[in-house]
């Protein structure tokens, strides 16, 4: 009897691997993802947080006599007058392009000097105690001394300006230089990566949180210092046409001036500097 020849088993397929969804399992298909429907919820809050605010600086201005807190409408009336004039736009393209140059440089240097000293110790150790007195001189003081030094100019305020916020970015940028992983300087060292290629691809995504935070910081303390600038030595801008304000008890005025330089600095916080955050923090998801 012939040994009947057996044909051989069929190769087992490979199961497939399930994709991992970014939606949740009982969701229906099309469902928006989990990100963008968090980020409606909290433009719902941001929207009713004003709300709720304006509700009771109603209630506020109903309470109190109209020239000591006048109400949203009479602000929003002269918000209004003051743009059809032309005054208000202005005094603030004059203070927000003093407050971007400002803020370049502050942001450039201190970085620059907070990385430093954070990689090098002996760096640190001799630009702490100029730090530390950089921290505590009153803003005050710089800006007198650089009107009197260089004179009642532009340069003179953006120089105060800066100088009052190079010390909190040093200090920011200096800890997130020391939080950056060594290991994966030393995987880019082992791939011989080049330094450019290292400092853009391995270090700078690590720094940018601590990059983020102390843009975010410098924005809210730089437009007030240079309010505060203004208003000592300039013929122009918004914090000088406070003082203007100011010297007429014309709060309407005052209100009017600091809620569109407000709206405009919410408006850089909420359509440059979070979305920039959002995306150089997507690699750690």
């Amino acid at each position: 009897m012939s040994a009947q020849r057996l044909a051989p088993p069929a190769p087992a397929v490979p199961a497939r691997t399930p994709v991992p969804s970014t939606t949740s399992p009982h969701a229906p298909a099309g469902a928006a993802p989990q990100g963008t429907l968090a980020r409606r919820d909290e433009r719902r809050l941001r929207i009713a947080s004003l709300f709720v605010f304006v509700m009771l600086w109603q209630l506020g201005a109903s309470l109190a006599d109209s020239r000591t807190l006048p109400d949203p409408l009479a602000v929003l009336a002269r918000i209004g007058a003051e743009t059809a004039s032309l005054a208000l736009p202005g005094h603030l393209a004059v203070t927000l392009g003093r407050v971007a140059v400002a803020f370049a440089v502050a942001m450039l240097v201190g970085a620059l000097i907070g990385m430093a000293m954070g990689r090098w110790r002996k760096v640190d150790a001799f630009l702490d105690a100029w730090l530390v007195l950089g921290l505590n001189i009153p803003a005050l003081v710089t800006i007198i001394l650089c009107y009197v030094w260089f004179g009642l100019n532009d340069w003179a305020a953006i120089v105060a300006v800066a100088i009052n916020k190079i010390p909190t970015v040093i200090v920011t940028v200096r800890e997130g230089a020391r939080a950056v992983d060594p290991r994966l300087l030393e995987v880019a060292r082992a791939y011989r990566l080049g330094r450019r290629t290292t400092f853009l691809r391995v270090y700078l995504p690590q720094l940018a949180p601590w990059l983020i935070a102390a843009a975010r910081s410098g924005l809210s303390l730089i437009w007030k210092i240079v309010l505060v600038v203004e208003l000592l030595g300039r013929s122009e801008g918004v914090g000088f046409q406070l003082n203007v304000f100011f010297q007429f008890f014309d709060i309407t005025g005052i209100l009017a001036y600091t809620l569109v330089f407000a709206g405009v600095v919410l408006a850089a916080e909420g359509w440059l500097l979070r979305p920039l955050e959002r995306r150089l923090g997507a690699w750690r998801a």
